[in-house]
């Protein structure tokens, strides 16, 4: 799929966008040692804002985003800030390099099966967008939810700074339980058996893959949006201010002999930035309250001295009776943020990623 008619119509200069690096184009042992390191320091960036947003949806009353930030740093200093961040970034390594090729693969092919099938370019590049992303994410989970079950409980144990105060919420109260991740999976494994470490997986699939498909195919959408209204203002400003048939406005040229509008690198980041927050915050919203009753079910206990832990019926019935219904947007600052800020930040370093990655240099020119 190529974003050079990302510009669809009504201007009158098209837009020359690089076009998208395809699968079958990446040297993918590079792709793949590269992408660990650079999402590697991403995660790290990203990862206090999780944790906070973890906090606050598991604590019982709501106390916003700064109180915990400032509780937590008081109680625990910058190390429980990334509580849980040697276990993640285990499994983030693995359930990525799932995530990637599920999501590059698919893509080409629905894009290309969407295309035989006679579907205009932009619907093709949207519908390949979900399914991919859709996919991507169920791959992932595979790996990501054992994953997710251990750092998750890791970051919430401490001090009992989970509302920003010395609120309790089910699994706080309680005093340090596991001494690292390894420590926590052989308790889990021991106490609930494989099942303990996939808590949630059912909800966490219904999370992620409606959120992944949403947010590429927004994503796809957005883009056009963006390079639509480039556009639209580089052609009036064209029409008000021709100058020996040459133009340059925004890091944009355009040429009056060959009637094109070529954006520059940096504009093209610029652009993938901001589609990318926009699906980011998009996404965010409207999976929030599943992700709250994910991260309920994955942090509270499983059979633990003769104790059951909560089923979804019990955990959704919970949340109501704490907060109403608003109880499952707890964390939503934290997590809009988070997911503006890791899209932002990943679709930047991934498609720079399949740059540095492509098998043949030269042909990546503007």
């Amino acid at each position: 799929m190529s974003l050079s008619s990302a510009a669809e119509e009504p201007t009158a200069q098209e837009i020359h966008i690089p076009a998208d690096i395809e699968w079958q184009m990446l040297d993918k042992s590079k792709f793949f040692l590269l992408g660990a390191a650079l999402f590697s320091g991403v995660s790290a960036t990203l990862y206090p804002v999780v944790v906070l947003k973890t906090r606050q949806q598991v604590a019982q009353s709501h106390v916003p985003c700064v109180r915990t930030a400032i509780c937590i740093m008081r109680h625990e200093g910058i190390r429980g800030l990334y509580r849980g961040f040697g276990t993640s970034l285990t499994g983030t390594i693995p359930a990525r390099a799932l995530y990637m090729t599920a999501l590059e693969v698919t893509k080409s092919n629905v894009g290309k099966a969407a295309a035989r099938l006679g579907f205009p370019e932009p619907t093709s590049a949207a519908v390949a967008n979900a399914v991919a992303g859709l996919s991507a994410a169920m791959a992932a989970q595979v790996v990501w939810t054992p994953v997710d079950v251990i750092s998750q409980r890791l970051m919430v144990q401490g001090n009992g700074c989970v509302g920003g105060g010395r609120v309790q919420s089910a699994f706080s109260a309680l005093p340090c339980k596991y001494v690292n991740g390894v420590d926590a999976f052989i308790k889990i494994l021991n106490t609930d058996g494989v099942r303990g470490l996939y808590r949630g997986f059912g909800i966490s699939i219904l999370t992620y893959a409606p959120s992944n498909a949403v947010w590429w195919a927004s994503y796809s959408v957005a883009q056009r949006l963006v390079w639509g209204g480039i556009g639209c203002f580089l052609c009036k400003k064209e029409e008000e201010s021709l100058d020996n048939g040459v133009i340059t406005v925004s890091n944009v040229t355009t040429s009056g002999t060959n009637n094109g509008l070529r954006p520059d690198a940096k504009t093209v980041m610029v652009v993938q930035g901001l589609s990318a927050a926009m699906a980011g915050g998009f996404s965010a919203l409207i999976t929030m309250p599943l992700d709250t009753i994910k991260t309920r079910l994955q942090v509270l206990d499983g059979n633990e001295n003769g104790r059951k832990g909560p089923s979804l019926g019990q955990t959704v019935r919970n949340l109501v009776r704490e907060g109403g219904w608003m109880a499952c947007y707890r964390g939503l600052g934290p997590r809009w943020a988070s997911m503006s800020m890791s899209a932002i930040t990943m679709i930047t370093t991934y498609e720079f990623l399949k740059r540095l990655s492509a098998k043949n240099q030269q042909e990546l020119t503007l």
